[in-house]
């Protein structure tokens, strides 16, 4: 027995894996898996050219044996095995994948998918073991040998007795520190959930010994323990099936298994792509929030397999931010991962990936709102928010994709209606989207800024999210329509022969005047009411901040003190507008006192809070008098 040394690029790269490649330890079974996957497929396409090699599925299996009290892991696979040059070739040099080069030689093959790229996978086997020993007999051979390494000391190969072909890893477990626990690695519970996470889609059946409890025999309370071999992988993926062959509740119990959610799934997109990049996904619309859904916590992101191995549990960058409710998975075999495949690549192949579930995630919202209103409704509840902001983040890039998604509550209909449905139901007169801000519909139901519009039938949409009018403001128009603000200087209404012209502002230009005067830099004017009707009095806005935005802006950290430009509209149709008159003919002081009253009653219909509360009251007391 002769001790070799790894060579010097491989002795750096086997203290780089042991300390800085992987971020998870556990992932040294997932890796040790894959590879006994590996050796399996070689047998079967080597059947696939030699009429003598017959390859019956259920003879081939990886099987898993935990020994606590020796600390070892035997990971033992009916694969091709490998003769003692193999061992020295593909064990003895980091970084040679004898998967890669076999994957190389028989492309030409139809359905080569063996899961091995770099030769690195196998060390991953030193995050949590002192020394690994590996024994292999070649398919087709009569002899055995052993390879064994402690690591960076180097390795040693011996002849050995093995029965049959095939590769057993036997992993000696570290002992704890004060860092790490290492005993987690012998506990068969353990080592089942890690299958379950990672190879659960391996698509050889995965075996160990799990200890099971039941009554002893002719006993009542007594229980006994026995050991019973059990296949822990699923093996067959649902994205793989046959869609004709699965139901509805296959997809809602997969949902389930995965703890997507509590809920039931709105919706399924079960997606098959073929050309250009090769995958399959599974992707759920959800019918509810996760409850931290809209916190910093809560992580977007699809499961990504790579030949139904787990490479990562949240790839962010599968999903557009505004579709991050989405749940569901995706397997491709023609990703681009890095060394530890832990972490994709940013790669055309992904790319393509995404710009195909967005578009197909877009399309299935847009069949729901369709056939399926009630149900979409439901979804935009929940989920209307999120794409909301999706119009409003990256300064409006998305808007094209996501406007005809939107909803809102009618004035008109009493009920949510998109954008399409609204303009479709326009006037032919009339210019623009309106919309009304506010903490709720019962209040925006009141504003007396929506009086005129209400008369005239116009239909007016109603923002009660913080985000609306932000998101609005990104999409700028709909079907070359632009949007309105009912707080709005100019409506955009031509005004009528019967109502009153611009000389009912020139003929009490002197009492807006005096009023302004006294409001000082409160508002940047006063002036007649084009829009009220029955109402004595309300702000409106002019510029590009509305008064629903600085509520909303000055609630922010950070934020104080923000202003809108704002008018103070007086109705001269209503019964205040004389007694305002009278007292700048007969009373100044009045005036003043009328003109504060008015405006603080202006600040409370908005929602906002008016600067002295106690003033306020003691001016009301003050016309009590």
């Amino acid at each position: 027995m002769e001790t070799k040394q790894f060579k010097a690029e491989s002795k750096r790269l086997l203290d780089l894996m042991i300390n800085s490649i992987y971020t998870h330890r556990e992932i040294f079974l997932r890796e040790l898996i894959s590879n006994a996957s590996d050796a399996i497929d070689k047998i079967y396409y080597k059947a696939l050219t030699d009429d003598s090699i017959t390859f019956e599925k259920e003879n081939y299996y990886i099987k898993i044996l935990s020994d606590k009290e020796n600390r070892t892991i035997r990971i033992s696979d009916t694969g091709i095995g490998m003769t003692r040059e193999e061992l020295d070739d593909n064990l003895g040099v980091i970084a040679k994948s004898g998967s890669l080069n076999f994957k190389k030689e028989n492309e030409s093959k139809e359905g080569h998918d063996i899961i091995g790229q770099f030769g690195v996978g196998f060390y991953s086997a030193f995050l949590v073991a002192d020394k690994v020993t590996v024994i292999s007999k070649a398919f087709g051979s009569n002899e055995a040998y052993k390879w064994e390494s402690k690591g960076v000391e180097g390795y040693t190969i011996e002849p050995c007795d093995k029965d049959s072909f095939g590769t057993e890893i036997i992993l000696k477990i570290k002992e704890n520190t004060e860092d790490e626990n290492f005993d987690e690695y012998i506990d068969e519970y353990k080592l089942k959930s890690i299958i379950k996470k990672y190879s659960d889609f391996i698509r050889y059946p995965i075996k160990m010994d799990i200890t099971e409890s039941r009554l002893k025999k002719d006993s009542e309370n007594e229980f006994e323990e026995y050991v019973e071999e059990q296949v822990i992988n699923s093996m067959v993926p649902l994205w793989r099936k046959n869609k004709n062959e699965l139901k509805e509740e296959d997809y809602e119990n997969f949902y389930s298994e995965k703890h997507y959610g509590f809920d039931k799934p709105i919706k399924h997109i079960h997606i098959s792509v073929d050309g250009a990049v090769s995958y399959n996904s599974i992707l759920f619309i959800p019918e509810k929030t996760p409850y931290d859904f809209y916190t910093k916590e809560y992580e977007k992101g699809l499961e990504l397999y790579s030949n139904g191995v787990l490479i990562m549990n949240k790839c962010s960058d599968l999903l557009p931010d505004y579709f991050g409710f989405v749940k569901g998975i995706v397997d491709s075999e023609d990703l681009s991962l890095n060394i530890s495949r832990e972490i994709l690549q940013h790669d055309r192949q992904l790319k393509l990936i995404a710009k195909n579930i967005k578009t197909k995630i877009k399309n299935e919202l847009e069949n729901i709102l369709k056939n399926e209103r009630e149900k979409y409704e439901k979804f935009y509840e929940s989920f209307g928010r999120q794409l909301k902001y999706g119009v409003y983040s990256d300064f409006g890039a998305n808007k094209d994709v996501l406007q005809d998604l939107l909803m809102f509550y009618s004035s008109k209909e009493k009920k949510m209606v998109t954008l399409a449905e609204y303009v479709s139901r326009m006037a032919e007169d009339q210019k623009y989207i309106y919309y009304a801000s506010g903490e709720s519909n019962e209040r925006i139901e009141k504003m007396p800024q929506t009086e005129l519009l209400l008369d005239k039938g116009y239909e007016i949409l109603y923002f009660t999210d913080e985000v609306d009018e932000f998101a609005i403001r990104m999409l700028m128009s709909y079907k070359e329509k632009e949007f309105k603000s009912v707080s709005s200087g100019d409506l955009g209404i031509e005004p009528e022969e019967n109502e009153k012209d611009s000389t009912l502002e020139d003929d009490n230009k002197e009492l807006f005047g005096y009023m302004k005067d006294v409001l000082k830099d409160k508002v940047k004017d006063v002036r007649a009411s084009k829009r009220l009707k029955n109402h004595a009095v309300c702000l409106s806005n002019e510029g590009e901040l509305t008064i629903e935005m600085e509520k909303i802006l000055n609630s922010m950290p950070n934020n104080e003190n923000i202003k809108a430009d704002k008018v103070l509209e007086i109705n001269v149709n209503n019964e205040v507008f004389k007694a305002l008159k009278e007292a700048y003919e007969k009373d100044k002081e009045k005036l003043s006192l009328y003109t504060d009253l008015l405006y603080n009653q202006a600040l409370l219909i908005e929602g906002l809070s008016i600067n002295d509360p106690v003033e306020f009251t003691n001016n009301i007391c003050k016309i009590m008098l």
